[in-house]
């Protein structure tokens, strides 16, 4: 489920994103009568998209154990955009629009950011429980099948234990690497654990 969220969302915010980029480009751009049209026939489509935007968002937002700083700035940038592009495009106001439009750009890429950053708790501790609950709860979930930002089921893996310390060690996806944070041990531990989560 978590899967089709994170699959709408990405297209919404694509979708949302190019539908600002070519405002504030015609707006840019002194090509007025352009952008009435435009604006005129995306009305509809942007108001479908900035919900499902919303929604998507909101639920893959809940779904999260923890929230970090990139992802409560990414939230500010998102609600700060909001009414700046409201009355930039409204007024055409070419600052307030470039401004709105940076702040979606600023907003992707601190979601990739936010999902790129391992949050590592620091600890030395080689318990492969306690490190997944540290680390990968947030994403994979307590029993491996949650599936936040696109992350495997791990209860699914058909990986051997030398795959799967390539990736906690190395990253896939959008799974970032913990090689630089965690040492050999704990990455064997967490391995080791992580293949008990298999059926």
């Amino acid at each position: 489920m978590n899967s089709i969220i994170l699959h709408t969302h990405i297209i919404v915010v694509t979708i949302f994103f190019l539908i600002y980029l070519i405002k504030t480009f015609l707006l840019l751009s002194n090509a007025k009568e352009k952008l009435a049209s435009f604006i005129k026939k995306t009305k509809i489509l942007e108001m479908v998209v900035s919900v499902l935007f919303l929604i998507t968002g909101g639920i893959l937002l809940v779904s999260l154990p923890q929230i970090n700083t990139f992802m409560i700035l990414k939230l500010v940038a998102i609600f700060a955009s909001i009414p700046i592009a409201i009355i930039g495009y409204k007024k055409g106001n070419k600052l307030l629009a470039t401004l709105a439009f940076l702040l979606i750009v600023a907003a992707y890429g601190l979601a990739e950011m936010s999902a790129k950053s391992p949050s590592v708790v620091a600890s030395t501790s080689v318990d492969g429980k306690e490190l997944y609950t540290n680390n990968c709860v947030k994403c994979h979930g307590t029993d491996g099948k949650a599936g936040v930002m696109g992350a495997a089921d791990l209860s699914a893996l058909q990986a051997d234990n030398a795959s799967i310390i390539n990736t906690i060690k190395n990253g896939k996806n959008s799974m970032p690497a913990y090689g630089g944070n965690l040492s050999d041990a704990q990455i064997k531990a967490l391995s080791d654990y992580v293949a008990t989560l298999k059926k």
